[in-house]
Order: structure tokens, then sequence, then C-alpha cells
């Protein structure tokens, strides 16, 4: 049996559709809004028309761990504590670069393995409140392509009094991100780029991209976006410049992270991104007006750490994907009392390290 067939048979069937002619639908997941015809499947290899229904996976993970969520990665988010971090198979890009690839390239690479086991919501939940995680978060694989599975998770999640979670390319659809709002707190987005073209070799458009981290931001998640930043890719001062002032156009207090790069996958021509770029990305970031700018992959030069943007203060301290120093209270600076925007606690109860 293939793979394709194995995870054909840990399906169920969703609504997130809408009927098209000769049996066809179309799947209203993410940015491609795929028409697929019986019998075949969408962009994504993993969600598929069954005698004019839509069928998405259910009830397994390639990949279960619990994580910093420091690496996820949110920094203004429940920080220091643990995040229940799981992730299915498939994915709607094909990026060059992925580090996930061996689960989100699985069907389309033979390379990779797709392992994957059955297990329940309630026990994903469980093993989170084993782990004293204080979250449950979709990532790995793209998240939108299984957001059914996604939510029956976080209803058992929310129920528990945990915080939810998304680490997503964020080639979403309006209609998936009314379907997660009740049930997720949490939107990481990796923004790739900032032209059109290099988005095509990606194998997705960039104009989704854009407008979904516009929809998320007014719907009231919790917000964070990434850019890895990949020489002689996405590096240029004009495309950092672009990315940083689209992001503040939204909102000053985005937080943006811009992250290293490092050979991968495919892409292993490109050098590792110097720190220089980095302090590049971050001093774009300050200019165009955003208050929370941090660079990743470069632990103990202090770019993880938040700040207050009104006295300076440093709020949290971190070293890698770890915290070392916690000074926030009720989500505030404790110096000049300045609200920091964030995801500061959960069921009630602040949460931190």
């Amino acid at each position: 049996m293939t793979l394709a067939e194995q995870l054909a048979a840990h399906a169920a069937e969703s609504g997130l559709c809408e009927p098209l002619d000769g049996g066809r639908i179309r799947c209203l997941a993410c940015g491609h809004r795929c028409p697929i015809a019986p019998g075949h499947v969408g962009v994504c290899k993993v969600r598929f028309n069954r005698e004019g229904k839509l069928f998405a996976p259910r009830g397994y993970v390639n990949g279960i761990h619990c994580d910093p969520i420091e690496k996820k990665p949110f920094h203004h988010a429940l920080p220091g504590s643990g995040a229940l971090s799981f992730g299915m198979l498939g994915c709607d890009l094909h990026c060059g670069y992925c580090q996930n690839w061996v689960s989100s390239q699985a069907i389309r690479d033979p390379r990779a393995t797709g392992e994957f086991r059955e297990i329940s919501a309630a026990s994903i939940v469980e093993m989170a409140r084993r782990a004293g995680a204080a979250s449950v978060v979709s990532t790995y694989n793209e998240p939108l392509i299984t957001a059914e599975w996604a939510v029956e998770v976080f209803r058992e999640a929310r129920s528990a009094g945990l915080a939810t979670g998304f680490v997503s390319n964020g080639n979403a659809t309006p209609e998936v991100l009314d379907y997660l709002r009740p049930w997720l707190d949490l939107y990481k987005v990796d923004l790739k780029s900032f032209d059109g073209r290099r988005y095509r070799e990606l194998g997705g458009r960039l104009q989704p991209v854009l407008d979904s981290i516009e929809r998320i931001h007014k719907m009231g998640f919790w917000l964070e976006v990434v850019t890895l930043v990949v020489p002689g890719f996405n590096d240029s001062k004009a495309e950092l410049d672009a990315i940083a002032g689209f992001l503040a156009g939204i909102s000053r207090d985005i937080p943006w992270h811009v992250t290293a790069f490092h050979p991968d996958y495919k892409m292993s021509a490109p050098p590792r991104t110097p720190a220089s770029k980095l302090s590049e990305a971050v001093r774009a970031g300050r200019e165009a007006g955003l208050r929370y700018v941090y660079a990743g992959n470069l632990a103990g030069q202090g770019g993880e750490n938040t700040h207050c943007p009104e006295c300076g203060l440093m709020l949290i301290e971190r070293f890698g994907f770890q915290v070392v120093r916690n000074r926030m209270e009720g989500g505030a600076c404790p110096s000049c009392l300045t609200r920091i925007p964030g995801f500061w606690s959960t069921g009630g109860k602040e949460v931190s390290a």
C-alpha cells in the first residue's frame, strides 16, 4: 500500500469546500482554492475528492514533542512555557530550503519517510498536560491543510485550559480563518519574500499571504511574523524595507522575527546568513517603526530579548529558546507601566519563567 493510500484511510469528510459542476468541489483550506475532481487530490496531496465529497487528514501525527514556545517562535506569548507541538504530513508549498521536508514533502519526495502513528485528540492533550505545557501547537508541516484535525485537537485543549497555536505559511483563505477563529489563539506566519516571482518558485503566490496577514491581525488572533533571510533570495535592502513597511502599516506592534538561513534540503548553494545581514534587517524593521524586531538563530547576541519600547528596559532576557529572566508584570513594563502587546496568560493565569 502506498503512503497516499495509507493516508486516505486516515481521513474524514470536511465541510471546508464548495460544490462545483460535475461532482467537482473547491477546497477552501488554503490560498490555492483547488478545484478537485472525483478521485483526485489537491495541490497539498492529502486533501481529496471521494465521490463528490472532500476528505481531509484526521487521527494521526507524524511528529509530536514538547518544545519551548520561543522555538515556534512566539516571543509575546506565554514566555518560558512549553508548547506541545504536533504535525502531520503534506504541504501546499514546496520550498527548496524546507527544514521539515521529511514530513512536509512526504508524498512528493520519495526520499521522505512519511512515517506516522494513529492518535486521538484527547491523547495529544493528555500528553500536553503530562509535559506541563501551556499550549498545543499545530506545526512541522503546514497546519492549514489539516485544519479540521487541528480544531478537533484544539477543542480538547481549550477544555483543558490550554492555549492553541498555528505555525503556518499564512497561505490561508477567509473561510478557513473563520473556521479556525473560535478555537485558535496564536498564529505565526512565515512571510518568505515580498517578491511574487520568488513565491511562485516556492509553489505559491504572494498576495494571498499578504491578505491573510492583514486578516489574521484584524480578526484578533495573536500574530507574529517570521522571515527567514536567505542570501541572494530575499535579503536585498529593498525587499527587507518592503516587508518591514508592510507589517508596520498593519500595526507597529506586530513582532517581526528575522532568522538566519542555513543550507538545507534542495537549497545548498546559498551561504549561511551573516550576522551583519540580520542586523540590517533589524534596522529595516526599526526604521519602518516596528517596536519589536527579533534576530533569531544567533543565540547569545541579544537579538532575542524583549525591551520596553518606551523606557528601553529589558523585559524578557533570552538565550536561544530559553527565557533567562522575565521582568514583565501583568503584561506591562514594571518601570514605566507601558502595556506590552501579547498573549500573556491562559485560563486566567499568567504564565512566566
